[in-house]
């Protein structure tokens, strides 16, 4: 849509009503992080005890590996909050490290060798026990390194009083529901279009230490400095790319963004389709399982995507379940790198950016998308995480090609007029002061953040692993000296022990065998 449209659009639009209900957009952050010893090597130590059991852990738990934490903040309807309640975590979680440290980066510091990144453990109960085994199939599919890759997922909901002012606005006269998520849907397929503009401004893994490769060649065009520093000169995020969390055969599922039926029985096809890459693994049958079933995904959650719809599940629920029978309820954005710039790594103007950014992607036409267009966007998305931050790139937009200036001109002139809105909304120019600031990184690349670090290492003239270190060792200091604003230590330690003593419950609720637990979880999925 042609941004003059879209500016007459958003004027119709634009009620008292809904400007209003923006101050209601809930959000919740979770941020993976890499434990690292004192030398900037990976931990091989378990998860800290002090800090929960991590099954059970609302808000502190690991993700794929057991040295990868993962801090997850409650739903709120203020952005400070949130992040004030991730730097408290994180100073918990510290205190309880001893001489351990977060690594501030996506991409992993110096492993040695793949075994020395250990599956996370989440106990002996049947779901703990299925947890690991997943995770041990995603290390026989695509290799331990994938699995200390971090990450930050940012969440989002629009309010109720949003959908119904928005509803009356566009004279829609279909069930709340249906509308909700046909209209989360077009803000995926906006968001995908456009979704190179993320990695352009916010990718911040242009290096990664050589060990990453474990000896293979890669075809990216790096260049070296220091001991061992692989560089993109003018790369965003190589997380994003194909050295990241991806499967070979995802591609021919085709999932699709037109129709909620449509994405589910998309997903559905893929956990129910027996994979030739993957049949010679042993499965939960064997007597050494290395893997939960031999399907194309061994459950939903391994589907890569940068963007997902989500309902929360009931018990015994899986995530296309769950959606089938109550739609989407908000969305997940999976394209954010740790931010190290930020001490939380994800920066207050990142999540006011990022309200605007969704919000401009559900208002404006979303019109349906095809699987080749889909291809075309992550062709895009491919092309900026090589090369964004060369003037030269060019993407591909329906028939024409175009640069990433023209590109993103174009697209910040709408955020412009939304930024707007959530200025009105909240009494003040913040929104449209950082909406003003990003749009001139589009222009001046050297000012996102891969550009900063790549300028840095430039300057420096060493490796990455020492660039990070440093931000590591004052991240920790600066944690462990601030006062806590949100929690306080005796409520997070009260969470940590009843942690343990609901794990513990769900150990002795179990009644079934581990195989007899798994036989029973694939026949009702």
């Amino acid at each position: 849509m042609k941004q003059t449209n879209f500016a007459s659009k958003l004027e119709k639009l634009a009620t008292s009503t809904l400007v209003s209900s923006l101050i209601g957009i809930q959000r919740g952050i979770e941020r993976e992080a890499l434990r690292i010893q004192s030398s900037g090597k990976i931990a091989k130590t378990p998860h800290p005890e002090g800090v929960g059991h991590p099954l059970t852990h609302s808000s502190i738990t690991t993700d794929f590996s057991e040295s990868l934490l993962e801090f997850i903040t409650p739903v709120s309807t203020s952005a400070e909050q949130t992040l004030a309640q991730l730097r408290d975590l994180q100073k918990y979680t510290l205190a309880n490290m001893g001489d351990e440290m977060l690594w501030p980066m996506s991409m992993p510091c110096f492993i040695e060798d793949q075994q020395d990144i250990v599956l996370a453990q989440f106990g002996e109960s049947n779901i703990g026990k299925m947890k690991t085994l997943y995770r041990e199939g995603l290390k026989n599919r695509y290799g331990s390194m994938m699995q200390a890759i971090a990450g930050v997922h940012f969440n989002i909901s629009f309010p109720e009083s949003f959908w119904l002012a928005l509803k009356v606005s566009e004279q829609d006269d279909s069930q709340l529901q249906d509308y909700i998520s046909n209209k989360y849907l077009g803000l995926i397929r906006n968001f995908k279009r456009e979704l190179w503009m993320i990695s352009y401004l916010f990718g911040a893994s242009p290096a990664l230490c050589s060990s990453f490769l474990q000896g293979k060649q890669s075809n990216l065009p790096f260049e070296k400095q220091g001991k061992g520093t692989l560089y993109l000169p003018n790369g965003t995020a190589l997380r994003l790319g194909d050295l990241g969390y991806t499967n070979s055969e995802q591609s021919s599922l085709k999932v699709m963004y037109n129709s909620l039926t449509e994405y589910v029985a998309g997903l559905q096809r893929a956990i129910r389709c027996r994979s030739d890459l993957y049949e010679g693994i042993d499965d939960f049958r064997a007597e050494t399982p290395k893997q939960l079933n031999k399907n194309i995904l061994q459950i939903e959650n391994e589907f890569y995507s940068p963007i997902r719809p989500k309902r929360n599940a009931q018990k015994h629920e899986t995530p296309t379940q769950a959606l089938s029978r109550g739609g989407i309820e908000y969305i997940e954005i999976r394209a954010l790198d740790v931010n190290p710039f930020s001490d939380t790594g994800i920066s207050i103007e990142q999540i006011r950016f990022l309200d605007v950014f969704l919000t401009y992607c559900l208002l404006k036409d979303a019109p349906e998308m095809s699987w080749e267009e889909q291809q075309v966007s992550d062709q895009n998305l491919q092309a900026v995480i090589s090369t964004g931050r060369d003037t030269n790139t060019v993407l591909q937009r329906d028939e024409e090609k175009i640069t990433i200036a023209q590109w993103g001109d174009e697209i910040f002139s709408g955020l412009t007029k939304v930024a707007e809105l959530f200025d009105a909304a909240h009494g003040h120019t913040l929104y449209s002061d950082t909406v003003r600031n990003l749009a001139t990184w589009v222009t001046n690349p050297d000012d996102t953040f891969s550009g900063k670090l790549v300028s840095s290492l430039r300057e420096t003239g060493g490796d990455s692993a020492e660039q990070a270190l440093d931000i590591a060792k004052r991240y920790k200091n600066e944690h462990l000296s601030a006062d806590y604003q949100y929690y306080c230590k005796a409520d997070l330690d009260k969470q940590a022990a009843q942690s343990f003593e609901d794990e513990k419950a769900v150990v002795e609720n179990d009644i079934l065998s581990f195989k007899a637990f798994l036989q029973d979880y694939f026949e009702k999925a």
